[in-house]
């Protein structure tokens, strides 16, 4: 009989540096439908590289979407929450897609080029739901272009990131304000956005140009932050790094089904123009919200996951959490969680249901870091 066996991996998407993980060891996962390094090393050691010093991930399973023409903004402003037209170019905006119902499509960046135009920034297991979306509504006609398959996009984050990059750019990387970008040369590439935004809280820049470039550019990162102590870092690390600064992750804090106002998306929710959902979400924010999503610390000794029950002194169910571990800067367990909004004030003390045990903590302001 043939040999039947086919590698899990053959039917998963790849970046253009997929080979270069597998050379440097990465423990590789499926995530989102990509074959992605999940860690290198440790996600402990990973982790403290990048707020203490300087790691690189590859994100370019990450979704881009460029608008163009006359009719770009008019439809930016129907379809993104937050208001598209405040945007001066070269700069970003965070906000996220609302459905019809209420709920979140997904989360995104907002990118406003010269000329009006823009790119978006998507979640990689919603490429295609997110360009189908982008293009059911739109009645505008404006251009479009999904050019998520030809872009590289490198996040090289923590407090050494522009002291490891400059040697590679004469662009002054220290002067571009954060959630800024320009566009210029690096890495003896022409045309990269280097931009100042990241999803880890330690500062650093995410940088985006053509995936023919990919291998070079990194291996040139990873010679030019050798002084400064720069690793390649994995998903693993980025999930703890983003959760210590309470950044929402879509498919666990956010989602379809959940609402924005819940989320405590409100301050990219920009009541003051037209667009999908908005009547809906308006009489949300009208009538009091039922939950909301809160972060907490734990005061016993336990380290909360995704799904598990959170309850009150009683035992009584009043939400559940979204997302949560032990923090490698912090050495406790935290966690974001819905729960009833008697529930969600700093210093609320809730119960979190680990294996039939109620382990107390506390409602806390984010970030927790």
């Amino acid at each position: 009989m043939a040999n039947l066996f086919i590698p899990f991996n053959l039917f998963m998407k790849t970046t253009p540096l997929t080979d270069t993980h597998i050379a440097l060891g990465a423990k590789m996962v499926d995530f989102a439908g990509f074959y992605m390094p999940v860690r290198y090393s440790s996600d402990l050691d990973e982790h403290h590289c990048v707020r203490n010093a300087v790691g690189m991930f590859d994100v370019s399973h990450m979704g881009e979407f460029v608008l163009k023409g006359e009719k770009a903004l008019q439809k930016m402003k129907k379809i993104v929450s937050n208001d598209v037209s405040k945007l001066e170019r070269g700069q970003a905006m965070y906000g996220y897609l609302p459905n019809a119902s209420g709920g979140i499509v997904d989360d995104l960046l907002v990118y406003h080029l010269d000329d009006g135009n823009y790119i978006c920034v998507v979640n990689a297991g919603n490429i295609d739901k997110d360009w189908a979306w982008f293009n059911q509504h739109n009645s505008e006609n404006a251009e479009m272009h999904n050019i998520s398959d030809r872009v590289a996009l490198l996040a090289i984050q923590g407090p050494k990131a522009a002291d490891a990059l400059q040697p590679l750019t004469s662009v002054d990387l220290k002067s571009i304000p954060y959630y800024r970008f320009v566009r210029g040369a690096f890495a003896g590439v022409d045309n990269v956005i280097i931009s100042a935004t990241g999803y880890t809280g330690a500062g650093g820049f995410e940088l985006y140009f053509h995936e023919g470039h990919a291998v070079e550019v990194w291996n040139k990162i990873l010679e030019a932050g050798k002084p400064f102590g720069i690793q390649p870092i994995g998903l693993g690390a980025r999930d703890t790094l983003r959760l210590e600064k309470g950044f929402c992750l879509y498919g666990n804090d956010i989602d379809d089904t959940t609402s924005p106002l819940e989320a405590g998306l409100g301050w990219v929710t920009k009541f003051s123009k037209d667009f999908i959902a908005k009547d809906i979400l308006l009489k949300q924010k009208e009538a009091g919200l039922q939950q909301k999503l809160a972060g907490f610390t734990m005061i016993d000794r336990g380290i909360p996951r995704g799904h598990y029950l959170i309850k009150d002194v009683a035992g009584n169910e009043i939400g559940h959490v979204t997302s949560g571990t032990q923090s490698p800067s912090l050495g406790y367990g935290v966690g974001l969680g819905y729960v009833k909004t008697a529930y969600s004030a700093v210093d609320s003390e809730i119960y979190i249901d680990i294996r039939g045990k109620l382990l107390k903590a506390k409602v806390v302001k984010l970030p927790f870091l």
